[in-house]
Order: structure tokens, then C-alpha cells, then sequence
């Protein structure tokens, strides 16, 4: 099933990606911390840390995303909520580009990360396998050809 076959591409994507910015926002925490350092990321200690902090929750996200590309049809929600999420971060994007106050700093920034986050959610829901699907024994290895 090609359709099966691209929702694990993609979410296999999607964790190595969220794996690696993950590990570079725990990078400019500890980076931030050495003395005299500049910081990579615009933000004070406080914002350091939130920065840490999301990068250890992007760890944890990229590790349900392999899960699930592993095996699509037992980790559905993975999927499903991850659309959800992204649906989310395209909100705030648009919000903080309709306020303005952010414009100045990121430009149309935030209108194109919005535009690319939904079309990966409309893929994430228009790729995910079907509740039928999901119920059928041993459908991964004879529809995957082996």
C-alpha cells in the first residue's frame, strides 16, 4: 500500500526531525551556560530554559514518532494527535504574525511555517491507516509485500 508506505515515511521524517531540534535547542542551553557565551537563540536565562525544556519534550516526540513508523497501524493516535499539535502550532504562528508585534523580527516568517505545518497535519490525516485497516490481522507484512 503506498498510501501505508508514505505515512511511515513521514512520520519517520518527522522524528528524525524532531529529533535533531530537539537535541540543538538542549545544545544552545548548555552552550548558553559556558561563561561569557553569546547566546545562540535570542532570549535570557529564563528562555534558556523553556528552551531546554522543549527540546527534551521534542526528544520524547521523535521517539513516539519512529515507534509509530515502525509500526502505523497499533500507534493511530500518534498520528492523529500529532496533527492535532501541529494544527495548534499553526494558530500561535498566525496569531503572533496578526498581532504584528513579532513582524518586525520574523517578517512573513510565522504566515509560511503556518502554511507548511497544516499541509503536514492535512498529510498526516489524509495518509493515516483506517480503523479497519488497523484491525486486520498480520496486514503489515502482507500488504508491505513481506
Amino acid at each position: 500500500m503506498i498510501r501505508l508506505r508514505l505515512y511511515r515515511v513521514l512520520l519517520g521524517t518527522m522524528g528524525i526531525a524532531f529529533f535533531l531540534f530537539g537535541a540543538a535547542m538542549m545544545a544552545a542551553f548548555f552552550l548558553y551556560q559556558r561563561p561569557n557565551s553569546v547566546p545562540l537563540i535570542p532570549t535570557g536565562p529564563v528562555g534558556h530554559y523553556f528552551v531546554a525544556f522543549t527540546g527534551c519534550a521534542m526528544l520524547a516526540w521523535s521517539g513516539g514518532l519512529v515507534g509509530a513508523a515502525r509500526e502505523p497501524r497499533s500507534s493511530r493516535s500518534i498520528g492523529t494527535m500529532t496533527a492535532f499539535v501541529l494544527i495548534l502550532m499553526s494558530i500561535v504562528r498566525m496569531v503572533a504574525w496578526i498581532i504584528g508585534d513579532y513582524y518586525s523580527w520574523l517578517g512573513d516568517l510565522p504566515r509560511t511555517e503556518a502554511t507548511g505545518l497544516l499541509l503536514t497535519a492535512l498529510a498526516l490525516i489524509w495518509l493515516r491507516p483506517t480503523v479497519a485497516e488497523s484491525l486486520l490481522p498480520g496486514a503489515a507484512s502482507s500488504q508491505e509485500g513481506g
